[in-house]
């Protein structure tokens, strides 16, 4: 049954290349994204700030990445399609095929967790158009600011582990991924997403059951959901109802139309070959990026006191390098210590302490760097879907 009771009904919405979008006021757009917003709770999540409400759409408070694991009831929750499915577990069905499989089969959430071995791996699930309020001229979706993201332990089973046991056939190009959450007007596009073979049977690309211990929640993709690492949140489909290995490359609008960017705007992010053409080519790989998170713009700090300003980084999976921290606007930059590694995956937690050398105004930066040499950019890489946001933050601080 889909989910409708729970969102609120009678909002004004326009329609953005034929999908429901819900219309934000201007009020409701501060100059600086991360500043009040709204905030609603959906059923068994904490209050989260308010994007959209049909598809509902709500983004992490930034106080909730102060942890390394973001708890699952403050994990942003992002959706395409308004109608949302809540499958019963008892009767839910994974249909695995394709014209590249070789036997064709349906599994039952109980033959998931009991006849694979069961892995975990901790990885960072991010919007591919996190921080798109930031982008100046404004571009179309969803205006997220910094908390379209969260960082979780996936336990589930190899998605490589589930083509093994129905085959793949020579020639098989891609593995496209549906859900059950459909479209209310008609016409609307099913959200649909495929991934490289290659990416497909990737040790940790899981179909996960499970999130930071706990069964799978509800909005975040019950009773299974597809995981893969260091790609962006697009194609991580929730309530999974198919999976289907194909010898083409998939032509649906999620993957033909949307979640594409200029061909060679991101050089570092992975290569979608089968996907790529010469004007454009698919959102793939996240870039590096870090966030500020225990400071807020404005926030006032007393003479003469240690200030410890603290955060996370991250990137498609190499790990991070070493994250920078400038007090004096980018005159000068200092290392920060850095937190556990969890691994590549995971978002990696730094702290930087200083002492203002003077009262008043001071403005503190971080840059991130890989292991793989990608660091953060200084200048903003346009694109019309406002995808890949990752320009050194900076933010204002009053000392006195």
């Amino acid at each position: 049954m889909p989910i409708r009771r729970d969102l609120l009904k009678g909002m004004a919405s326009v329609t953005l290349a034929g999908l429901p979008f819900t219309r934000l006021t201007a009020g409701e757009r501060p100059a600086d994204p991360a500043g009040p917003l709204p905030l609603h709770a959906l059923p068994g999540k904490k209050p989260l700030i308010r994007r959209s409400f049909r598809p509902p759409n709500l983004e992490t408070p930034l106080e909730y990445f102060n942890e390394l694991y973001t708890p699952n009831d403050a994990f942003f929750v992002r959706y395409h399609l308004a109608a949302i499915a809540q499958p019963d577990p008892r009767t839910w069905r994974l249909r695995i095929g394709g014209d590249a499989a070789g036997s064709p089969r349906e599994l039952t959430l109980a033959e998931l967790q009991s006849d694979f071995e069961q892995v975990e791996v901790s990885a960072v699930n991010q919007c591919s158009g996190n921080r798109r309020a930031l982008f100046e001229p404004r571009t179309p979706g969803v205006q997220w600011g910094y908390g379209a993201m969260g960082n979780a332990r996936w336990r589930g089973v190899r998605l490589r582990d589930l083509l093994d046991r129905v085959g793949v056939r020579k020639g098989a190009l891609e593995v496209v991924c549906n859900g059950a959450d459909t479209g209310v007007l008609p016409g609307t596009p099913d959200f649909m997403k495929s991934i490289p073979v290659d990416k497909a049977r990737d040790g940790r690309t899981l179909v996960a059951v499970a999130m930071n211990g706990e069964p799978l929640p509800h909005w975040h993709g019950a009773p299974a959901r597809l995981v893969v690492p260091g790609w962006t949140a697009t194609y991580w489909v929730k309530h999974l109802t198919t999976i289907d290995v194909v010898t083409q490359p998939f032509d649906g609008y999620w993957m033909k139309t949307a979640y594409r960017v200029p061909s060679e705007a991101f050089p570092a992010a992975a290569r979608f070959a089968s996907q790529h053409t010469a004007a454009n080519t698919p959102v793939t790989s996240v870039v590096v990026n870090s966030l500020i998170t225990n400071v807020t713009a404005g926030q006032r700090f007393s003479a003469g006191a240690d200030i410890k300003v603290a955060g996370i980084a991250w990137d498609a999976g190499s790990g991070i390098r070493t994250v920078e921290v400038s007090v004096d606007g980018g005159q000068q930059w200092h290392a920060a210590g850095l937190g556990e590694d969890a691994g590549g995956y995971s978002w990696r937690q730094w702290h930087h302490v200083f002492r203002p050398a003077r009262p008043g105004s001071h403005r503190l930066m971080a840059r991130a760097t890989s292991r793989a040499g990608e660091t953060q950019r200084t200048t903003l890489v346009a694109n019309p879907g406002g995808y890949h946001h990752n320009l050194i933050q900076a933010l204002d601080i009053e000392v006195g």
